[in-house]
């Protein structure tokens, strides 16, 4: 397959001094939105007692673990500012992302030990899953840095039960082992309750000496009061227990290492813990790169760090979407597919880091004479329109077939509205294409470059209408809303205004609430608040989005479930139908 892979068609063009310095004040918009992110990590990594007590203690936090157990520059943070549910601390206690270990790509997470020592707290259940899925959907190993003190008590209803509660993640656990994927945790501190299970149901246990799990820790054991009531008596038997208990924890290494064998080893010093687990990624499954890339690895042939100088913070300014895709892939070459037909849409076979991967991406601009359904109106780019969406459904079907995974760029400000647009069909083709998504089983990422708008959101890869949504990444100009805020302030007022124009009331109270909704809609839609409601699961820089794309490339074809052999691809064919051709045919 040489012919269509080793030479892409190339994309992009290198962008003239006058266009770099015309961008200078967006770059420093854009800029100084990231520092507010950075700030707000920052903030979260100094939450709980410090780095110092811990060290006292004898204990790495939980960003030194993993910085040592990763292979340098690997890291692809995720949630780091995610808490959908405003706890104390501004997080939700783990720090996870995509990492390679020894060579091997991984969904990574672990318990913040410096907030509670590690506990479950509120909107922890959901970020959980979100790795755990992370795992499943890429089917990768998922490594646990287990260092969980219980349950929150005094908030115990904003995680312990329900169906997406933090129980979920043991039958995930389960899940995961019988789809063949294992999980490796290094286990440190004690680790009570939900702890302990959170302890016992990964695959692989290796365990720090003064590690414990156990089905109740020392506070509950001790806590235990068969009166149904407090009184001095009991408050003394409860400071005995406690006495006992803190110096011999059940759950212990003498237990769990000595007499039921469930830790696999233990060891002295919390960085051999780390170590043994990088040994144990030796053994899991993976292919070796050259099994599934289609070329060898490259850079792209534009800096990355030009996307700043593509892409306006102003969302009523256009930019070339293929200068954007031309600075995150290998060699800045591509494949397009149905190139002119639905031009509102990119649909084409890129390479990253020498792996074949499939785009879709809204373009941006006017495009005249279009759609084909009518001549009211004229296409602009960012909606979608009948042909963009059939040639989507075609192109996610293909990369089905040929076991392609999807990277995904959203700007968009909606699908086509009107009757016109219902004749055209657009409300089945919408669906249409969530059900070639749902079919394709394929893994997908999203990144939302700047508007993620109506029901096109949920079509264009967006996680809510989609199971094979890997993770989603916002940027600084990233805006999540079913609407603009103007446009849904004019929507929700327009008969009120009517109404009192017809009463001969002032218009006044009513353009105030407009006004106030517009910026609820502004302060609720932002990179920030997208973030930590979860509705992208982090935002990045434009050119830290090419690591990430690496790393889900990588995974994506670490272990995958299906494999299309690159002599039996159907799709790059298509695209290229002229490229073997025989005799002429007689005039």
């Amino acid at each position: 397959m040489k012919q269509y892979f080793e030479k892409m068609d190339p994309l992009g063009k290198p962008l003239t001094a006058k266009q770099i310095d015309s961008m200078q004040e967006n770059r420093v918009k854009l800029e100084e939105i990231m520092r507010t992110v950075d700030a707000e990590v920052e903030r979260i990594k100094n939450v709980g007692v410090s780095l110092q007590t811990l060290h006292d203690r004898g204990e790495m936090s939980v960003w030194e673990r993993i910085d040592y157990l990763i292979d340098p520059g690997t890291f692809c943070p995720l949630h780091s500012i995610f808490d959908p549910e405003s706890e104390e601390s501004g997080s939700t206690g783990v720090v996870d992302g995509l990492a390679r270990i020894n060579g091997k790509w991984c969904a990574l997470i672990g318990f913040n030990n410096k907030w509670m020592a590690g506990a479950w707290i509120a909107g922890q259940p959901d970020n959980n899953l979100r790795v755990t899925d992370i795992a499943k959907i890429l089917h990768i190993p998922l490594v646990w840095l287990v260092n969980c003190s219980g349950v929150k008590l005094p908030e115990q209803e904003k995680m312990y039960a329900n169906r997406r509660g933090q129980g979920t993640c043991f039958f995930r656990h389960a899940e995961l082992e019988i789809m063949g994927i294992p999980i490796i945790a290094g286990i440190y501190g004690t680790n009570p309750a939900g702890g302990g299970y959170q302890s016992i149901s990964p695959t692989i246990l290796l365990a720090h000496k003064k590690a414990n799990m156990a089905v109740g820790g020392s506070g509950i054991v001790s806590g235990m009061s068969p009166k149904g009531s407090f009184d001095e008596a009991g408050a003394e038997e409860i400071i005995n227990a406690t006495r006992h208990f803190k110096s011999v924890p059940p759950g212990s290494v003498k237990v769990h290492y000595d007499v039921t064998g469930f830790f696999r080893a233990v060891f002295d010093e919390e960085k051999q813990v780390l170590d043994a687990i990088k040994d144990y990624m030796n053994d899991l499954p993976s292919y070796n790169p050259r099994f599934f890339r289609v070329a060898k690895p490259a850079e792209p042939a534009y800096s990355p760090a030009e996307i700043a100088s593509i892409i306006p913070v102003n969302k009523k300014r256009v930019y070339d979407f293929e200068q954007v895709l031309a600075r995150l892939v290998d060699g800045s070459e591509h494949l397009e597919f149905r190139p002119g037909y639905g031009p509102e849409m990119y649909c084409g076979l890129v390479k990253v880091d020498g792996y074949l991967m499939a785009v879709i991406g809204n373009r941006q601009g006017a495009f005249p004479n279009y759609p084909e359904y009518t001549n009211a109106y004229m296409g602009v780019g960012g909606k979608l329109y009948r042909q963009g969406l059939i040639k989507m459904s075609e192109f996610v079907t293909l990369c089905s077939r040929d076991k392609v995974p999807m990277i995904w760029f959203q700007d968009t400000s909606g699908i086509d509205v009107g009757d016109t647009a219902e004749k055209a069909e657009l409300l089945g083709l919408g669906q249409s294409l969530i059900y070639s998504i749902e079919n394709s089983k394929l893994p997908m990422m999203l990144v939302v470059l700047r508007k993620g708008t109506a029901a096109a959101h949920y079509v264009l890869g967006g996680p809510t209408a989609n199971n094979n949504n890997a993770f989603s990444l916002g940027t600084a100009t990233t805006e999540i809303n079913v609407m603009h805020g103007e446009t849904a302030a004019a929507a929700s007022y327009a008969r009120r205004l009517v109404k009192e124009k017809d009463a001969g009331k002032p218009l006044q109270p009513i353009i105030d609430k407009m006004n106030e909704m517009v910026k609820h809609y502004d302060d609720t839609s932002g990179p920030v608040f997208c973030a930590k409601k979860g509705f992208v699961d982090e935002i990045v820089r434009y050119h830290e989005l090419r690591n990430y794309l690496v790393g889900f490339a990588n995974c994506a074809y670490q272990n995958p479930r299906a494999i299309c052999p690159q002599h039996q691809l159907i799709l790059p064919r298509i695209i290229r139908s002229e490229i073997v051709k025989g005799l002429d045919r007689p005039k």
